[in-house]
């Protein structure tokens, strides 16, 4: 599947502790190609967490390999993992993790100028997306005057503010209750579909699973398919 965005071939990930070692999950592989949706569902404390920092190059598997839109990632020193996640990767998390200082715009802007954007490029970037995410009254706003529907729309713009290969998100709607969950949700499929981006998105909510192209199972240290011949209850 050359044409794989994000591809994870025998990926294994254990901690050492004490005399022994705890393993998280092993001999994993999963592709996924440009526009589709993945749900990664699973019980807390299965790995998913830890299986999107690895597919985000912000750890490193104990073993196999990770490519990210073909490349071999997962060895390459911290420079170039930098490099890829500034490049490619989009993260959005179950908490904002917005700058408090900074207003929505603000925050939106900061990672186009990092990416090299000049100031004014950046910024009608930056007014387009939050328009786009229903802000567009709310560009000067910091993320205590937002509610945290708003903050996390404002988070869903900046990670996508570089037009990423690959959305990685965590619980995005985790913090929220259902009817603005189900708003950010659509939102986010919404944009990801539009833009052609790959997604994995960590989820305990199987009715947004069953919304995605297709849903993996992490379980007891392995992925399972799972098939949503309806949406099931939340």
């Amino acid at each position: 599947m050359s044409d794989a965005v994000l591809r994870l071939e025998g990926v294994a990930r254990h901690y050492v502790q004490g005399q022994g070692t705890l393993e998280v999950f092993s001999d994993l592989s999963l592709a996924i190609r440009p526009g589709e949706l993945v749900a990664l569902v699973g019980p807390s404390g299965a790995g998913k967490s830890s299986l999107l920092h690895m597919a985000g190059l912000l750890e490193s598997p104990s073993s196999g390999k990770i490519y990210i839109n073909g490349a071999a990632a997962s060895q390459l020193p911290d420079y170039e993992r930098t490099r890829l996640r500034r490049e490619l990767i989009g993260f959005v998390y179950q908490a904002h993790h917005l700058l408090p200082e900074f207003s929505a715009l603000e925050n939106v802007i900061i990672p186009l100028r990092i990416a090299g954007r000049g100031h004014q490029e950046a910024r009608a970037e930056a007014v387009r997306l939050l328009t786009e995410v229903g802000l567009a009254a709310r560009l000067e706003h910091r993320p205590s005057q937002l509610s945290g529907g708003e903050q996390q729309r404002v988070a869903v713009a900046r990670a996508l503010a570089n037009r990423p290969r690959l959305l990685l998100a965590d619980e995005p709607t985790g913090n929220l209750d259902p009817r603005t969950a189900q708003g950010v949700f659509d939102l986010l499929l919404g944009l990801v579909r539009a833009e052609g981006t790959a997604a994995l998105i960590a989820t305990h909510n199987q009715e947004l699973a069953a919304k995605m192209d297709r849903a993996l199972v992490l379980h007891e240290g392995r992925l399972v398919e799972e098939q949503f011949t309806t949406s099931p209850a939340t």
